[in-house]
């Protein structure tokens, strides 16, 4: 079974922890990673955008100069698409954007992604974060001890209000747990790092 490096909040080595080979030393399947992350934010896209056709306009309904006679061009509604103030032509309407992905598909994607931050040594797994109470600087030191750069996903095993109020105000670091975790999250990060309760979890959920 291939292993991780435990570290402390100090960002020493204090172990080695066995994790399951098909998490964490899966092969790279980029066709599933690629559909996945499509999928996904093709989910999160609000799709509210909306314009008024011409059913939708008030007025228009009288034509406004005879059809012949004028010299001007013939004209049925000021609310035509052509006239300033008139209707959009195929324009966007309120939809759903999203679509299912197969769950093996789903999972492939996401032991891709995990299996590849392994690889590149940017996957960590902390002992434990104990923030006893609200502070940020506890986040930022926490990080710096572990020596990480750019954008971070937290993971812990379950909603951890001090963790996450604590970290919601540092630019770039991020906070889910871990039947939460996603592929997308996971390639949106440099660096995922996993308290050793939430890869516990992560091997509980998605391990099967």
């Amino acid at each position: 079974m291939p292993k991780l490096t435990l570290y402390n909040r100090d960002g020493e080595k204090v172990n080695e922890v066995e994790v399951r080979a098909e998490l964490f030393a899966a092969p790279m399947k980029r066709g599933a990673l690629y559909q996945t992350a499509v999928a996904q934010r093709a989910r999160r896209r609000q799709g509210t955008a909306s314009t008024k056709g011409r059913s939708f306009m008030r007025g228009g309904g009288a034509k406004p100069w005879p059809q012949k006679g004028t010299g001007r061009a013939r004209h049925g509604s000021i609310r035509s698409p052509i006239w300033v103030g008139g209707a959009v032509t195929f324009g966007p309407h309120p939809r759903n954007f999203g679509y299912r992905i197969p769950k093996k598909m789903r999972r492939a994607a996401l032991c891709s992604a995990l299996s590849d931050k392994a690889s590149e040594g940017k996957l960590i797994v902390v002992d434990d974060f104990k923030i006893d109470k609200l502070q940020t600087k506890a986040v930022v030191k926490l990080l710096q001890n572990l020596k990480t750069s750019g954008k971070v996903l937290l993971v812990t095993a379950r909603a951890d209000e001090n963790v996450i109020k604590s970290a919601r105000n540092l630019p770039g670091v991020t906070t889910i747990t871990a039947p939460q975790l996603n592929a997308l999250d996971i390639l949106n990060h440099n660096y995922l790092v996993l308290s050793q309760d939430a890869l516990d979890k992560v091997e509980e959920v998605f391990g099967a």
